[in-house]
């Protein structure tokens, strides 16, 4: 079996915003994926994330890919967005272009497109409607992009209606808890053909009852809406948490 160097890039939803460990780091369904590949395929595995939270897609294209090319992977997860869709005036063909020029990118490097949709967290979120539209045109033009390509993994979450229920968010209601990122992490896993440990599709545990009303304006929504107006990102000053190969080895 040839040797997996696998790299990630993409936002928060690939950084692992939401899964929460108790030392206070973030994990997210791509570590998940690399460990879960170790394990399944009973071989190390190179891993490497250099996703940060508060991208746009296309920041995402400029900023991360040259750089996760230039790692030499076997295999690219990508993923993005997320936050464009939350953007008053937002170009779903726009957007699907990046996962074009990534897609272009993978394909004269020789490497293995892992190609995901975010999960669609429209249920939870005030202005759950536009939300849902923008995410459905988005799929669909990214879709088609790739519909002559069997060759591309697809872990597709956004159609995914049961981690779209509320016991696979976290409070903010924007990213997914612990048990969502399992859920996302064994879709990615069964694309590769690799079995998952079982309980990753379903809740682990109850979700936590964050705040509703006001309180919940007060405490998530009235920064996003800060960080707009000042033109920050969640994401300023931060650096990737994996920039260079980790090694994952297989577990009982």
């Amino acid at each position: 079996m040839a040797e997996v160097r696998y790299v990630a890039i993409g936002d928060s939803f690939t950084e692992g915003v939401g899964d929460v460990l108790p030392d206070g780091r973030e994990r997210g369904w791509a570590d998940l994926v690399a460990q879960g590949w170790a394990t399944a395929s009973g071989r190390s595995i190179s891993y490497a994330n250099l996703a940060i939270r508060g991208k746009l897609a296309w920041p995402i294209v400029e900023q991360q890919l040259e750089p996760a090319l230039a790692l030499r992977p076997t295999h690219l997860s990508f993923n993005g967005g997320g936050n464009d869709m939350l953007r008053p005036r937002t170009d779903p063909e726009h957007i699907a272009d990046a996962f074009s020029r990534v897609l272009r990118r993978c394909d004269e490097e020789g490497v293995t497109l892992i190609l995901l949709s975010g999960a669609n967290p429209s249920g939870q979120l005030p202005m759950g409607p536009l939300v849902q539209k923008r995410g459905d045109l988005l799929s669909e033009a990214v879709l088609r992009r790739i519909e002559d390509r069997p060759d591309v993994v697809r872990a597709l979450n956004w159609p995914d209606r049961e981690l779209a229920r509320a016991p696979y968010w976290s409070e903010d209601r924007l990213h997914m808890n612990a048990s969502g990122h399992h859920r996302v992490a064994a879709r990615v896993l069964h694309a590769l053909g690799l079995e998952p440990d079982p309980t990753w599709w379903s809740p682990t545990e109850l979700a936590a009852a964050g705040p509703a009303g006001l309180a919940y304006y007060r405490q998530f929504v009235g920064p996003w809406v800060r960080r707009r107006v000042t033109r920050t990102s969640s994401g300023d000053g931060r650096a990737a948490k994996y920039p260079d190969w980790v090694e994952r080895t297989p577990q009982a």
